[in-house]
């Protein structure tokens, strides 16, 4: 892990905005509809991810994001745009 991926899920430890968390939302809901398949899940749909989803959550999220940004198997542009909006939104943070 790089230190620009480290210092970012640094940042997810303590997101308290709520904007950020719908953004999460968004890319997870995004994620399910698309029918994306990352291997690093859970037991857990995307949808529920997003039906359940925390402030302790958004570190999981973020790394999915990165997953589907430099993911070269996934090619859909709404997605990528998503993910990398969820990066921007935390790294502005």
């Amino acid at each position: 892990m790089d230190e620009k991926t480290e210092e970012l899920l640094k940042k997810c430890e303590t997101v308290e905005d709520t904007s950020i968390l719908g953004v999460c939302k968004g890319l997870l809901n995004m994620m399910a509809e698309k029918d994306v398949v990352i291997e690093d899940k859970e037991g857990q749909t995307y949808l529920e991810m997003a039906e359940t989803l925390k402030p302790s959550d958004v570190s999981k999220v973020l790394q999915l994001a990165l997953k589907v940004r430099e993911s070269g198997d996934i090619t859909d542009v709404d997605l990528k745009n998503e993910a990398s909006r969820l990066i921007r939104a935390i790294e502005m943070s």
